[in-house]
């Protein structure tokens, strides 16, 4: 079942919308086995979501994203686990990362403007009793995003003439 497994996580980390019908013949599985295990699969917690990516610049909706560094006195016996809880509840966060390296923990939340953005980081995030530093880093464009290429090239489409 492990091959299956992967074969189907491998597929819908690209394609969350396929359908089972076709997976199943990707796959070479019956569909009700496909069925079965994408339902064992989130029972157990390894699909934890579907998700739809959008590039926000494209739109008219105010969004600014930005990545923050954030260094943490760890708790005795939990580590870093309280402190990662209490910062991805704000709604603000959409990604919270324990890293390796210079700083513990890179959190990634979205605000309206610069000065919400900044402002979080200001009167929540850095008033935490655990926390000791935090860099902010705002995005300013997104290349690629999840494995996705979210810039296209330039394609000159005109007609070639030669002399």
């Amino acid at each position: 079942m492990a091959n299956m497994r992967d074969e189907i996580l491998h597929i819908i980390e690209k394609n969350s919308r396929i359908e089972v019908k076709e997976l199943a013949v990707l796959i070479g599985a019956e569909e009700v086995d496909v069925a079965n295990e994408l339902i064992a699969l989130q029972e157990e917690g390894i699909i934890c979501g579907y998700h739809t990516m959008i590039d926000w610049s494209k739109t008219s909706i105010d969004k600014v994203m930005a990545l923050i560094e954030v260094k943490v006195t760890p708790q005795r016996g939990i580590g870093f686990d309280s402190i990662a809880e209490r910062i991805y509840k704000y709604p603000e966060v959409t990604s919270v990362y324990l890293m390796s390296g210079g700083f513990d923990l890179m959190v990634i939340i979205e605000g309206k403007s610069l000065q919400e953005v900044a402002g979080f980081v200001t009167n929540k995030l850095s008033t935490l009793d655990t926390v000791l530093s935090t860099a902010t880093h705002f995005i300013l464009k997104k290349y690629k995003d999840h494995g996705t290429i979210l810039t296209k090239k330039y394609e000159d489409t005109r007609e070639k003439i030669t002399p």
